[in-house]
């Protein structure tokens, strides 16, 4: 199985990403593992896609570290055909090229469709992931799962509706991830609230959501694959991020820390909640971020975490999720008719 791997761009990956561990597991299970970034594609004049990608050549590795400088060596790339995949993995975070490279947002999915089309099988599905590029996706999950939200550009609108939240609330940009621009706003000590709005209106809509106490502790980050809890030998793919200073983001870029977190009834049933969109939809590995009884994202672009699952439980999830590629490109061919977006998460 030859597998694509499509990252914002090469040179800054790092060995502990999730993307490295799955490129390397995959290496492991006998299969080709290559790197590609979002400004690598080509649609050739005959209509044909190809791609400059760089793959580690070494019949093994002793590190994660020693697998991506190896990928990294410029004299290990070259132009392949993008026929010549049977997989591709969209592992790019759109929030990160933004600001500085916002031509690269809609690059990864539209790349990413024209690809699924030509019969390469395309994690998570592009089509639904260009819906998902604006966090108004998650507004489409059941409201039972979902923190009270406003999104909304009018000040005196936002206003209002923290004040019925009881003063205090999150603000964040309708854009983005990895915790950006997020705010926590309590109307008795945020006297500043009109700037804090009047900056992430300047560059598009405001989210407003109530602000969840349970938070204080940090989420929990969730792996779902086809739908279904992540689970190896007994283990969920699971772990609780809590904030290192008194900033509300737990997440890891920003300083979060990982613990090991029991998986409750209750984070099973909101997984429940969510499985028929996400398989509808194509999603076929995505990351749950949950705060007490309630989803705060749903990660369906790049989630990372699965090196802090591994140290916590010493289980190894990433040869899982390539035994499930390589069960899904089966599928493909026996049933070529299948659409990209069922065979995501059959």
């Amino acid at each position: 199985m030859k597998i694509g791997f499509v990252v914002n761009d090469i040179e800054t990956e790092k060995a502990e990403y999730t993307t490295n561990r799955l490129a390397l597991a995959a290496k492991e299970m006998g299969h080709e593992a290559w790197y590609m970034g979002i400004g690598d594609f080509a649609y050739e004049p005959d209509g044909s896609l190809s791609t400059k990608a760089r793959a580690g050549h070494a019949k093994s590795y002793r590190s994660l570290e020693r697998h991506l400088a190896d990928v990294q060596k410029p004299d290990v790339e070259q132009l392949i055909g993008m026929d010549e995949f049977d997989v591709v993995m969209l592992r790019n975070d759109p929030a990160d090229d933004a600001e500085t490279d916002p031509w690269r947002n809609n690059a990864g999915v539209a790349f990413g469709q024209l690809i699924s089309s030509s019969g390469v099988l395309v994690v998570n599905d592009p089509t639904s992931l260009a819906n998902a590029l604006s966090k108004a996706y998650f507004q489409h999950f059941p409201e039972i799962v979902r923190p009270r939200t406003l999104i909304s550009r009018d000040e005196d609108m936002i206003e209002e509706f923290i004040t019925d939240l009881g003063g205090k609330a999150v603000l964040k940009p309708l854009q983005g991830s990895g915790g950006a621009g997020v705010f926590l706003v309590d109307r008795k000590e945020a006297p500043n609230l009109k700037q804090i709005i009047e900056a992430i209106s300047r560059d598009g809509y405001v989210v407003a959501q109530e602000y969840l106490p349970e938070a204080a502790k940090g989420d929990v980050r969730m792996f779902v694959m086809n739908g279904q809890p992540l689970m190896v030998d007994g283990e969920y793919a699971a772990f609780r991020r809590t904030p290192s200073t008194k900033d509300i983001r737990s997440n890891m870029s920003a300083g979060g820390k990982a613990e090991k977190v029991k998986v409750t009834d209750d984070m099973l049933q909101m997984v429940e909640v969510v499985r028929p969109k996400l398989v509808a939809d194509g999603m076929f590995l995505v990351g749950l971020d949950i705060v007490g009884d309630k989803l705060m994202e749903i990660n369906v672009f790049s989630p990372g975490g699965l090196g802090s699952a591994h140290a916590l439980y010493e289980v190894n999830f990433a040869p899982a999720i390539i035994a499930e590629l390589e069960r899904k490109v089966n599928i493909r061919r026996h049933y070529p008719e299948i659409d990209n977006t069922s065979l995501a998460t059959s």
